[in-house]
């Protein structure tokens, strides 16, 4: 062979033989194949989520119409639960407990993170230092969040009262007084949550178009106008989601009632929640606990219908 001929061979690609299409019954078979393996994987999740999600809330609701304990077989008892329930004093403070402190995080908890973000997005240096500052709350374990607040509010030696005796201001019983335990329950609950709220609103302010904030200020509106026709309007549907998700996570309020002040004083932060697990593992009432929580469940489920019928509309739009 020539030199020529050796350098056209050597500069022609590689022809790599095609490998036969599959019969009509050979690609039918590799896709139930692959369609099988797929659910496979997606048949151990379901499993798990039966086992520990569906299956509790099915026999719960089964208890609640039974008077059910540990060790003993259940009895049918109808609506029994439900009427004793009821008519327990500590029901009625559960349910205003629950309220209030859900009404309070809303006054609180849904107005502070909205203007953190209105700040964030306004800085121009540090931006990331800060968005890591705020979010570090969310990464502190519940119980140890509410451990360290239990100290900071201590009416003896807590940081709370040694700041205001320092300012020469009237200290506070703050967790330890009936007047003023709910709402300092709320303070702790709005700074554990904070961080994911605001990023998810910096998330939405960023995505609002500069041409309106632009066009608003060529029309000679201030800081406060531009909020209220350009930023609220824009990130309206964010802010309803943001609410109806923190309505029902607050009225599933647990971890602070039951670490920094165990329903007290005077059952001023009994909280549902918190009346579900007196009933279970303190009366040893397996049947009232259920009941408390098909109730709770009934409410929360308007709520997340309410949610969800909200987000497929936006979907659709």
């Amino acid at each position: 062979m020539t030199k020529t001929a050796e350098r056209r061979s050597a500069e022609e690609p590689a022809v790599h033989p095609v490998p036969a299409p599959l019969p009509a019954g050979g690609r039918g078979r590799r896709r139930l194949l692959d369609q099988a393996r797929a659910y496979a994987f997606l048949l151990g999740g379901l499993l798990c989520f039966a086992l520990f999600s569906w299956y509790p809330a099915i026999r719960a609701v089964v208890i609640a119409f039974q008077k059910y304990t540990p060790g003993s077989s259940p009895e049918w008892v109808g609506t029994a639960n439900f009427t004793r329930v009821l008519h327990d004093p500590e029901f009625m403070a559960a349910w205003r407990n629950t309220l209030t402190f859900t009404l309070l995080a809303l006054l609180i908890g849904f107005a502070v993170p909205f203007v953190l973000a209105l700040v964030l997005n306004e800085l121009r240096h540090a931006r990331a230092f800060f968005r890591v500052v705020v979010y570090l709350p969310v990464m502190i374990p519940p119980v140890v969040s509410a451990l360290l607040w239990k100290w900071f509010y201590d009416p003896g030696a807590g940081l709370a009262n040694e700041a205001l005796r320092f300012a020469h201001l009237p200290t506070s019983n703050w967790s330890n007084g009936t007047d003023t335990a709910l709402v300092s329950l709320v303070i702790v609950a709005t700074w554990a949550n904070l961080g994911g709220t605001v990023l998810i609103y910096l998330a939405a302010l960023q995505s609002i178009p500069g041409e309106l904030y632009e066009a608003a200020e060529l029309d000679g509106a201030h800081l406060l106008q531009r909020i209220r026709h350009v930023t609220i309007p824009q990130t309206r549907f964010v802010i309803l989601m943001l609410m109806l998700l923190q309505i029902i996570a607050t009225m599933q309020v647990f971890t602070e009632p039951f670490v920094i002040t165990g329903g007290g004083p005077e059952n001023a932060t009994v909280t549902v929640l918190y009346l579900i697990y007196k009933y279970a593992f303190l009366y040893n009432d397996f049947g009232g606990a259920c009941a408390l929580s098909v109730m709770l469940l009934v409410l929360l489920g308007a709520f997340s219908a309410v949610y969800l019928r909200l987000t497929r509309s936006e979907g659709d739009a």
